[in-house]
């Protein structure tokens, strides 16, 4: 009776616990809404966020970090890493967020899979992951950064991949999408190469055979898993661009964010794997029969030097395939559209008006998603057009005809 009790006593704490962390989010999602509406009317040019996605930014990320934590995928640090991470980038863009889901998931799963065979491979490995705050800032720092230069530029919301009338903020889009891909990739790879794979791996830089686990060692199987893990990423930004984004037809097509995913995990695998083998080091050690990634007088050195560990090479490679999201897109930013209004003739007709008007979507200066003062420039531009006068073409024969 005693025990049932005490049973019965434990469920009731986990309930009220429960009830009081929902409670606290409402009060802390509330408070927030608060201090956007606040700083809206003060500033006038914020929009301010809906209690909604506060309550959604705050409660999603910690029911999956605390699930997480259960289920010892992450540790206490970990867990409030991914929190502030998981935070950060569902404030954002809800597709950064599908995004980050999609990496989470996916690799959690692939982690657990296999263990048995891992322990035998890895030296480092641990049952169920238990990735800690290093781990967890490698691979989703560089994502963090860009959702907040993302905010800081447009404000939190969805918006489609469009460089003709948004450069900046698409590429930031494309950069952050890089990188959760190339961490994906990379994370596939190395869960799925070493299992699946009947050949041995071989290095990277002299593709010469080396054994399982080394750092550098790439498979056939481990690039077409981290093709694939960026596929996921690409196709989770997708879906989830047709689901919240308004107006998606007036915009570019978005499909080729799925073939970005997918092109960026292989990217990111690939340079992980070059990384690796340079300045990360391997040796095969006899006292265990592993590959270990530090020196002793039982180790034989295979190839690598030890400069950085197996996180510092993630957040590298994170770092050049965000970097290459700049770089894969032609540059037309607001400038270009400023100089082009500018560089009209200074009476044009109404038509042409018109013409330059629709041909960069400005119907308002202040409803178009840019800074302040791209916004303060482009209506400058814009009223000179408008004010400017008319000219009226005369009718041939008239010109000499004298008044009545």
């Amino acid at each position: 009776m005693i025990f049932e009790d005490e049973i019965q006593m434990k469920e009731y704490i986990k309930m009220m616990t429960d009830m009081i962390v929902l409670c606290a989010t409402l009060v802390l999602s509330l408070s927030f809404w608060i201090i956007s509406i606040t700083a809206s009317t003060y500033y006038g040019t914020l929009q301010p966020v809906s209690p909604w996605r506060w309550l959604f930014s705050i409660l999603v990320p910690l029911t999956l970090t605390t699930r997480a934590l259960k289920r010892r995928s992450l540790d206490h640090t970990g867990a409030l890493g991914a929190l502030l991470v998981g935070f950060v980038l569902t404030m954002a863009n809800m597709s950064f967020f599908s995004a980050l889901l999609a990496f989470f998931i996916t690799s959690t799963k692939l982690t657990r899979w296999k263990g048995d065979m891992k322990k035998k491979i890895d030296s480092e490995y641990k049952e169920g992951g238990q990735r800690n705050w290093v781990q967890v800032f490698c691979n989703g720092g560089v994502p963090t950064e860009l959702a907040l230069l993302y905010m800081i530029e447009v404000g939190p919301g969805e918006m489609p991949v469009d460089f003709g009338k948004q450069y900046s903020a698409s590429w930031m889009c494309l950069s952050l999408l890089g990188a959760l891909a190339c961490s994906t990739g990379d994370t596939w790879a190395s869960e799925v190469g070493p299992v699946l794979s009947h050949t041995k791996p071989r290095l990277i830089t002299s593709w010469r055979e080396v054994p399982t686990g080394t750092n550098g060692g790439v498979t056939p199987i481990g690039l077409l898993a981290s093709f694939l893990g960026g596929l996921v990423v690409g196709v989770a930004y997708y879906l989830s661009q047709i689901l919240f984004v308004k107006d998606l037809h007036l915009a570019e097509p978005q499909w080729p964010i799925i073939v970005y995913g997918a092109m960026a995990g292989l990217l990111g695998s690939m340079l992980d794997s070059v990384l690796g083998a340079h300045w990360q080091y391997s040796g095969y050690d006899a006292s265990v029969g592993k590959v270990v990634n530090y020196e002793s007088v039982t180790t034989k050195r295979i190839c690598g030097k030890p400069i950085l560990d197996n996180n510092g090479v993630n957040l590298f490679s994170s770092i050049l395939v965000a970097l290459s999201g700049k770089s894969s897109k032609r540059k037309m930013s607001s400038g270009n559209v400023l100089s082009t209004l500018q560089n009209q003739q200074p009476t044009p007709s109404l038509e042409k008006r018109k013409k330059i008007l629709d041909k960069f979507d400005i119907r308002s200066p202040t409803d178009s998603m840019m800074s302040p003062c791209t916004k303060q420039l482009i209506e400058k531009a814009i009223m000179n057009i408008k004010s400017s006068p008319v000219s009226r073409p005369r009718r041939k024969g008239r010109e000499n005809v004298p008044n009545k």
